[in-house]
């Protein structure tokens, strides 16, 4: 579990990307995060961004000491039309949607979650999740198809637009 000095003071925002740039689709979520540090360079004090390939247990350590954070992934639900947005905050997740939010070797962030909260570990209280229907998610490529990458910019702004929101709200 990561120590108190691995989470910033001045970073009370977290932005994390995940999933897996090896992995088509599954890569979303950082190339999402990479453009979002690029255009957000300028406000790094107040906002941390990061990609992890990560989910459960893992990634509610890393969450830790945060106020506020915003995961943005690749989603399948087989429901959705390819490139669909879909914005969720941690309790209306659910269980089985989202690629690095659950694992089948490990617990899913909602009980990950549970279990940190009950141990007292300083977790955010507002989680929102960012994410974009996919297509190619177990394919060997470091390409995202053509409708998620048109998603890309409008998951960008979702992202920005929420970080807005966050701003507004301190």
């Amino acid at each position: 579990m990561p120590d108190q000095d691995s989470t910033s003071a001045s970073a009370p925002a977290l932005v994390v990307g995940l999933g897996n740039p090896l992995l088509g689709d599954d890569g979303l979520g950082w190339h999402i995060a990479e453009q979002l540090q690029r255009e957000l360079c300028g406000l790094t004090g107040a906002i941390e961004v990061d990609c992890l390939s990560v989910g459960g247990l893992h990634l509610m350590e890393r969450l830790v000491g945060y106020d506020r954070v915003i995961l943005i992934d690749a989603v399948f639900t087989g429901q959705q039309a390819v490139g669909s947005l879909h914005c969720l905050s941690l309790d209306e997740l659910p269980d089985l949607c989202c690629g690095h939010l659950n694992s089948s070797h490990d617990v899913s962030l909602r009980t990950a979650f549970q279990m940190g909260r009950a141990l007292g570990i300083a977790l955010p209280h507002d989680v929102r999740i960012v994410g974009v229907e996919a297509q190619r998610i177990y394919d060997f490529s470091e390409e995202l198809t053509p409708l998620v990458v048109a998603a890309v910019p409008i998951a960008v702004q979702t992202v920005k637009d929420l970080l807005g929101q966050l701003a507004a709200e301190e």
